[in-house]
C-alpha cells in the first residue's frame, strides 16, 4: 500500500502543482535528497556538506537522524523521493561492517531504479582549501580518468550517478565565461589479479579520486583562451563497496524517449508548435495574426481641436 494518499486538487494553483510532479517529456533539473541515518560520522556528514554545496541549490539537507537502510529496505526513501519530487538520494552511514558510507539512490516512477554504495576512505574539506570559491549553481565541467569508466560495471555505473548529479541536461554550445570549475573523477588501476567484467565491486580495493578545481581564463594570444586550475575542493577517495542493478524492464522504460527533434529538445520547446520558437537569448517569442484594421472606426479621445468644424 502506498505510504502517499492520492491528492484531488481543489483549485487551479494545486493542479498546476500536481501537474508538474508528473512524467514529462523533458525532464526539470533532478534534484538530489541528503538523508543522514542513524549512525553517521563526522568524515560522512562532511563530505555530504560539501557535496550538498556543489549541488545547491537543487538540493534539499535532511540534519535529522533517519531509520533508513538502503538495501535492506526503500519503502522510507521512496517516500522522501515522492514527497519532495526528487529522483536522486545520497544517504550518509557508518558502521563497524561499513564504516563511513555513502549509498546513492536512483529513482524513476516512485521506486528505487538502481543503487551505489561507496566508501569514504579520505576527505579534505573544501574549508581548508585557501582559495576562491564557484558561484551557487555554477554548472561544473566533468572529466573522468579511466578507461574502466567505459568497461567495467561499477565504474560505469558510478559515472553514471555523478553525470546525473552535477551535470544536468546535455548542451551543445556553452559560453566559457559561465565555467567556473571542474569536477575531476580519476580511478586507480585495477590489480592484475581482478578482471574488468565479472569481479564483483566489493572486492575491489582501487581508490576513486575525486577532486574539484575553479577554472581561471587568461589570454594566450589566440581564440582559444589559457586554462588555468587552482583547486578548490572537496578533496574526496571512494571505494566502490556495493551495486543494485536496475531490472532490464525498468530500466528499458527509464531510458525510453520521445519521439522529438533534438535542436527542439535542447531549445526547451518540446514538440514543435507552429509560429512560436526560441531566440538567441533563450526567450520564448510567438508570432500572432490579426485580421486587417480599419483605424477609422477607432475611438479616440474627443479632443476640441480635432472636432470637425459646423461650416
Amino acid at each position: 500500500m502506498s505510504m502517499l494518499r492520492t491528492v484531488k486538487p481543489k483549485n487551479a494553483r494545486v493542479k498546476r502543482a500536481l501537474e508538474k510532479r508528473e512524467p514529462q517529456l523533458i525532464e526539470n533539473e533532478k534534484t538530489a535528497i541528503f538523508v543522514r541515518g542513524q549512525n553517521t560520522s563526522q568524515r560522512v556528514r562532511d563530505c555530504m556538506k560539501d557535496l550538498y554545496a556543489l549541488k545547491r541549490p537543487l538540493a534539499i539537507n535532511f540534519s535529522h537522524k533517519n531509520d533508513v537502510h538502503p538495501f535492506d529496505d526503500t519503502s522510507s526513501l521512496e517516500f522522501f523521493a515522492r514527497k519532495n519530487d526528487a529522483s536522486l538520494l545520497i544517504t550518509g552511514l557508518h558502521s563497524k561492517k561499513r564504516p563511513h558510507d555513502l549509498v546513492l539512490t536512483r529513482m524513476f516512477d516512485g521506486r528505487v531504479l538502481d543503487m551505489l554504495e561507496l566508501g569514504v576512505e579520505g576527505f579534505r574539506a573544501m574549508s581548508d582549501v585557501p582559495s576562491v570559491k564557484s558561484s551557487l549553481g555554477a554548472r561544473p565541467l566533468i572529466v573522468f580518468h579511466s578507461d574502466l569508466f567505459d568497461t567495467h560495471p561499477s565504474y560505469q555505473l558510478l559515472k553514471s550517478f555523478f553525470l546525473d548529479i552535477y551535470n544536468g541536461h546535455s548542451l551543445s554550445e556553452l559560453p566559457l565565461t559561465s565555467i567556473e570549475h571542474v569536477i575531476s573523477i580519476t580511478a586507480s588501476p585495477l590489480p592484475s589479479s581482478i578482471t574488468t567484467t565479472s569481479e564483483a565491486a566489493s572486492q575491489n580495493p582501487a581508490l576513486i579520486h575525486f577532486r574539484v578545481y575553479t577554472i581561471k581564463l587568461s589570454s594566450s594570444g589566440t581564440k582559444i583562451p589559457e586554462m588555468q586550475l587552482t583547486e578548490m575542493g572537496p578533496s574526496i577517495d571512494f571505494t566502490i563497496r556495493r551495486t543494485k542493478e536496475a531490472e532490464d524492464e525498468m530500466m528499458k522504460m527509464a531510458l525510453k524517449r520521445p519521439k522529438i527533434d533534438k535542436k527542439d529538445v535542447e531549445s526547451g520547446l518540446g514538440k514543435k508548435r507552429k509560429n512560436i520558437e526560441t531566440d538567441e537569448m533563450g526567450d520564448k517569442v510567438g508570432r500572432i495574426h490579426l485580421d486587417k484594421q480599419d483605424l477609422s472606426k477607432l475611438q479616440s479621445r474627443k479632443m476640441k481641436g480635432l472636432k470637425k468644424s459646423r461650416g
